[in-house]
């Protein structure tokens, strides 16, 4: 969880912006900063402050316990996003994105392009990430697998996709939600996104330790890293089961989480999802572990593609099972309008950074290339092919935002570029 905090109606104001960048993990708590501080702080992953250093300091320094469960804490001060603590250096260089003010980072991993992609994909990891990070800023070769196809963003030439083949490394990124299997390179870092909703069935009265054992095997025979869940899903009537709500509350414990909620549909939408393995339940229904997680998958993609990760496995009195939402390209499509450059919002810019490939003419390419990462392509037309075969695509164009026609398989974001109405 981010925590946003600001005082006064303006600040709040801005907090509120902020937070609808950062993603549904961030939330902007009502109240008194200090009192809402204190009830967050030992669920923050990281805190971010539109107050003053010496302000921010004085509120956090008696929450303070150890860096290893201290979140990470900035500060927006003036034209800057300070990095204060609890190695925030990568949250801090997004608020700056998204503000357009200055990073003041401390860390070896300040500049580090993984680091962002972490953030992005709001995932798990597993590796040195800044020895890694700091490979790539060095020039170092790093292969990258992305096996189930995440729209990534720009990152340097000396980060070769695995796909390329007859590259070696010393370094091995791989972005998946599954646990990998056989040999695997010394220096690996793992990227894990949250990908993943769990299904779960139960008979009356099923143990917790039940559960937790249902859910061990989506690891051990299915491949599946339960880091990378984002949500339960589970027949309605089964909501109060005890033992269902005791071994998620376990889960969340162990993966150092409290943001995977547990979903609860009807047994009429169940009943009519076609799973894999159908069977005469004696609550009426065909399915409930893979018919719920379909269906919480379904409700997560908002319109994207869902698969069965997992089928099911039964326990005692229990059976789980896991579907994935697929990733699929991403489209920002950004009007430059008729403002100026310094008029030009936090948002438009953030996508632009955001893009592997941007799109537009060569004049509208021109006003926002030294905004762009390096290895960023550019293209003058194929915006929505790019984004439907998985890319992340900023489309520019000099109006006041460029205008798409018909369904398009990738998630589409419509971006103002400029402050100046029209």
């Amino acid at each position: 969880m981010i925590g946003v905090f600001a005082a006064g109606g303006r600040g709040r104001r801005a907090a509120v912006e902020l937070a609808g960048f950062l993603g549904p993990d961030a939330v902007v708590p009502d109240g008194p900063v200090g009192p809402a501080l204190r009830t967050l702080w030992p669920r923050l992953g990281s805190a971010v402050f539109f107050l003053g250093t010496e302000a921010t300091v004085r509120l956090v320094a008696p929450l303070l316990r150890d860096e290893r469960s201290d979140p990470g804490v900035v500060c927006v001060d003036g034209g800057f996003a300070v990095a204060l603590l609890g190695g925030a250096d990568a949250v801090a260089e997004r608020v700056a994105d998204v503000l357009g003010v200055q990073p003041v980072t401390t860390s070896a991993s300040a500049d580090s392009p993984l680091d962002e992609l972490v953030e992005l994909l709001d995932a798990t990891v597993d590796g040195d990430l800044a020895g890694c990070g700091a490979a790539v800023r060095a020039g170092e070769q790093v292969v990258l697998a992305n096996p189930l196809g995440f729209p990534l963003p720009a990152l340097p030439d000396n980060v070769i996709a695995k796909e390329a083949g007859g590259h070696e490394s010393d370094w091995t990124v791989l972005v998946d939600d599954r646990v990998p299997r056989g040999p695997q390179p010394e220096r690996l870092v793992r990227i894990v996104p949250r990908t993943l909703v769990v299904g779960v069935g139960s008979s009356t009265g099923v143990t917790a330790s039940a559960v937790s054992a249902a859910l061990a095997q989506l690891e051990e025979q299915r491949g599946l890293d339960l880091r990378a869940v984002r949500a339960f899903a589970t027949l309605d009537r089964k909501v109060a089961e005890p033992g269902i709500a005791d071994a998620l509350e376990d889960w969340g414990f162990w993966h150092d989480s409290t943001t995977a909620p547990l979903l609860a549909y009807p047994g009429e939408e169940l009943a009519v999802i076609p799973v894999p393995n159908p069977a005469e339940l004696a609550i009426g229904i065909p399915s409930v572990a893979e018919a719920s997680a379909l269906r919480g998958a379904v409700q997560l993609s908002a319109g994207g593609r869902v698969e069965i990760a997992a089928e099911k496995v039964k326990g005692e009195g229990v059976t789980v099972a896991a579907a994935r939402v697929l990733p699929r390209g991403r489209l920002a499509l950004v009007g430059l309008g008729p403002g100026d450059a310094d008029e030009r919002t936090p948002r438009a810019e953030a996508e632009l950074r955001r893009a592997s490939v941007v799109v537009g003419s060569a004049d509208c390419v021109a006003q926002v290339r030294h905004l762009l990462r390096p290895g960023t392509r550019v293209r003058t037309d194929g915006a929505v092919r790019l984004a439907e075969a998985g890319a992340a695509v900023a489309f520019v164009d000099a109006g006041a935002g460029p205008v798409v026609a018909g369904p398009i398989h990738a998630d589409v974001i419509r971006v103002t570029g400029v402050t100046r109405q029209l």
